[in-house]
């Protein structure tokens, strides 16, 4: 009788955390039934999903001379089956024949079949694919892992739905693009940006023609910020110009000659030595339509002038350390002339809920066609959840942890002392007071009046 007790609390516990903390149950009871049940399972689940193999000739032959059985197909070979937080990790040793696209074809029969939440696959090298397994929704209240693989220009900035952790690798890539409709979650995720940048040796430069209300809050961590077209366009064409000295720097310190090994031979600014590197900039621009559209004729100059600064700085700016983050709700052909030069630029592209299958078009049809189904079917109950996606063709649905204004206003403050005092930059440097108490609430629209 007593063990019948324990065995009715511990299923009374395992469901109470498995509604309440998936997390929980997961590390306490969820990843040893899972291993056991893949492991039990894996030879008829591969049957069944049609990844295995026949057996060899010789097989066949030595079966028949000796009167036994045929010998069943082969499934894969597992090499390793490693835990982890969210899920499991299932390395596989695939069998002549097979390929790594079927078994990218097979993850939703493989996920029913192991009765996981989800399963991603992809492969490590030839001959080698790695099943990633999460057992619960870890997209549905995002928990980011105390262990986080930071290194200068690579920011984690939201979770994969496979567990993995989603890097912003500005040395990797570059330049970005940010979509996303109204109430999306596209200022979430740029806070974010901003409060994993704040720690590092880096100038932050905003234009935000919302009158400022996204960025100026965060402002004494920015070395340069533009709340209106005219103050962007005098900022765009300042950092044009501390881009030609951070080059000019460069070639003086080249030392070209025959007799300078190659690995001496600065090409941009991660090449020179650390007392004579300029301090890398990133540029956040929020809403670029407003930077784009225009009413008058002399508006339209102004237009031309700061997407051609644009253009300039996405495609050469990258060797002198400066940095693109581009936000908006649509980014076509329609903002006028330069824009789609501008988008091929950018390489790292994230959109978040989207009205139409245009704008997901705009985002991914030229690098990742298949990514542009999965946006357009976020659902809008689910605020933050995006698709994020490279030129090389790969994409995952990723969602950054919800930071609300105040947690960013207050990283930022603690950071104001790394703000870089970059001379380009100077005139445009926000003027701000003294750090506001604790009690001081600030919101997304406004500060709260007593």
């Amino acid at each position: 009788m007593a063990w019948f007790m324990v065995a009715v609390v511990v299923a009374a516990v395992a469901g109470l955390l498995r509604w309440r903390r998936p997390a929980w149950y997961w590390l306490s009871f969820g990843v040893a039934l899972a291993a056991v049940r893949v492991l039990v399972r894996y030879s008829t689940v591969m049957d069944a999903c049609g990844l295995t193999v026949p057996p060899a000739r010789w097989r066949l032959a030595l079966a028949r001379m000796t009167n036994r059985e045929v010998p069943e197909s082969r499934p894969p070979r597992v090499l390793r089956m490693r835990p982890t937080r969210t899920g499991l990790v299932l390395r596989l040793k695939l069998r002549p024949g097979q390929d790594a696209f079927d078994f990218a074809a097979a993850t939703d029969r493989l996920r029913h079949s192991f009765g996981l939440y989800g399963i991603t696959s992809r492969e490590i090298r030839s001959g080698v694919v790695e099943l990633r397994m999460t057992g619960y929704d870890v997209l549905k209240r995002v928990q980011m892992p105390v262990r986080l693989d930071t290194r200068p220009m690579r920011i984690p900035v939201a979770l994969r739905e496979d567990g993995s952790v989603h890097y912003r690798d500005y040395r990797a890539v570059p330049h970005g693009l940010t979509l996303g409709a109204t109430e999306s979650g596209k200022s979430v995720y740029q806070r974010n940006l901003v409060a994993g940048l704040a720690p590092h040796r880096v100038a932050l430069v905003g234009i935000d023609c919302k009158q400022g209300v996204e960025l100026f809050p965060l402002a004494r961590r920015f070395s340069a910020l533009a709340d209106n077209p005219n103050t962007a366009l005098e900022l765009l064409e300042a950092l044009v110009t501390h881009m030609g000295e951070v080059y000019r720097l460069i070639r003086a310190q080249q030392r070209i000659s025959v007799a300078v090994p190659d690995a001496e031979i600065a090409a941009d600014i991660w090449d020179l030595p650390e007392d004579l590197r300029p301090v890398p900039v990133v540029l956040l621009v929020d809403e670029v339509a407003e930077l784009a559209l225009y009413a008058s004729k002399e508006e339209e100059k102004r237009r031309d002038r700061i997407v051609t600064a644009l253009v300039r700085l996405a495609q050469l700016g990258r060797a002198a350390g400066i940095y693109l983050e581009i936000c908006g709700q649509r980014f076509g052909s329609e903002l006028g002339k330069g824009i789609t030069m501008l988008r091929a630029q950018l390489t790292g592209r994230t959109a978040h809920r989207l009205n139409d299958e245009t704008s997901a078009n705009m985002a991914f049809g030229d690098i990742a066609p298949d990514a542009v189904l999965a946006a357009i079917q976020i659902p809008a109950e689910t605020r933050g959840l995006a698709i994020a996606g490279d030129s090389t063709g790969g994409w995952h649905r990723i969602r950054a942890p919800h930071t609300s204004l105040r947690q960013a206003v207050n990283i930022c403050n603690k950071h104001a002392h790394r703000t870089p005092d970059v001379p380009a930059l100077e005139p445009f440097r926000p003027s701000v007071g003294a750090v506001p108490g604790a009690r001081v609430r600030l919101t997304k629209t406004s500060p709260s009046t007593a």
